[in-house]
């Protein structure tokens, strides 16, 4: 176990873990935040059943996207002239979806709990919808980073959807949560700790550093 640390394989599986979690959740703030911005500022026919879909999604189980993915990939897929099934790429499409909802539904939370009045305030004061529009980001940004750390905390510890698109093909697609689990199915627990503990750092050094603006924020 202590040699665990100086493995190259190890190494590289904990380095695409926190490129494919970073990525699809990099992608899930771009896609999140604006809808959940853009739920949260507009009314219109048909907005609790869009909210009630989002809502919906936060709770999705991985498994099922990951099947939805799957198809969407496969060869004989709507997006099978992609060719990315089992490799980096399609585990970051899966995570996305998967991080996106959580992401929404969290920012429109969070926009929502601000004074209804801000946005015309700052319209009326001679600010332009794109100034308002940062400026209630702004105002929001502990809700939106809590959304943030949610959302990564989502794909960062998925397994179901991984498993299924990325195949945990080694030294491809294996990640430290299909790897913990290849290796309690082999018997190997002493391996799926280490492998667990470096999972634990990942998340809790990105989370760290999330807080860490959050209390600027306050400050």
């Amino acid at each position: 176990m202590d040699n665990i640390w100086q493995d190259p394989e190890i190494l590289a599986v904990a380095w695409l873990t926190i490129k494919v979690s970073g990525l699809a959740t990099g992608i899930s703030v771009i896609i999140g935040i604006p809808l959940g911005l853009w739920l949260a500022l507009n009314e219109f026919y048909g907005k609790k059943f869009v909210v009630s879909v989002v809502n919906f999604g936060m709770g999705l189980p991985p498994v099922v996207v990951g099947l939805v993915v799957s198809l969407l990939l496969w060869r004989y897929g709507p997006l099978g002239m992609l060719g990315i099934m089992y490799t980096p790429w399609a585990m970051i499409l899966a995570q996305a979806f998967i991080a996106s909802p959580i992401i929404a539904g969290l920012s429109f939370a969070a926009i929502s709990s601000l004074n209804p009045n801000m946005r015309l305030q700052l319209l009326s004061l001679g600010a332009s919808r794109w100034q308002a529009n940062m400026l209630l980001i702004r105002e929001a940004k502990l809700g939106l980073l809590a959304a943030v750390m949610a959302g990564f905390g989502g794909v960062v510890s998925e397994v179901g959807a991984s498993m299924m698109v990325g195949g945990n093909i080694k030294g491809q697609t294996r990640v430290l949560t299909t790897a913990t689990v290849m290796e309690v199915g082999k018997g190997n627990y002493d391996i799926a700790l280490a492998l667990s503990f470096i999972l634990l750092l990942v998340a809790y050094s990105v989370v760290a550093a999330l807080t860490y603006l959050q209390n600027r924020t306050i400050r």
